[in-house]
């Protein structure tokens, strides 16, 4: 059995033109935090613009979950209050500790919704480029046609 142990993400930069940086710095996070694997989680690219972050929060509710964005950072907090001391577990498998996440987000990126569903809280990305800065077409002239120089082009 393969065990994956780092993160490769050639793939995605082929296909995502602007998310260069957002995949160096999941790399550079996942690298640093090999040690520190709770809570974990997955990142998929949904389409060319819509990605999702995915934390495996089991035992969370939705008031001890706090998730903002900072610029350009996304931080993902978990804190669970004080569990009761009086029950004793034969065996606990459902981590409860407190946590937080945090992922370095490129240009542009928006943070659209995040919802806590069966037990992992799915985090939607989207890039939004705004109009000025998207690709414009340029017409390109005919060789007949003659260019007036100093002339105000508009």
């Amino acid at each position: 059995m393969t065990r994956l142990t780092t993160l490769n993400l050639p793939s995605f930069h082929r296909t995502s033109v602007g998310f260069d940086r957002l995949f160096n710095e999941l790399e550079r996070t996942f690298a640093n935090s090999q040690s520190d694997s709770y809570p974990p989680y997955n990142v998929a690219e949904l389409d060319e613009d819509k990605y999702m972050v995915t934390v495996a929060v089991a035992g969370f509710t939705m008031a001890d979950l706090n998730v903002t964005k900072d610029g350009k950072v996304l931080r993902i907090e978990g804190s669970k209050p004080k569990t009761d001391d009086s029950v004793t577990y034969l065996h606990k498998g459902i981590g409860g500790r407190n946590f937080t996440r945090e992922f370095v987000l490129a240009d542009h990126v928006e943070v659209i919704e995040a919802r806590l569903e069966a037990g992992c809280l799915n985090v939607l990305l989207q890039r939004q480029v705004p109009e000025e800065l998207q690709p414009k077409k340029i017409e390109i002239k005919g060789a007949g046609e003659t260019i007036e120089i100093g002339k105000d082009y508009q």
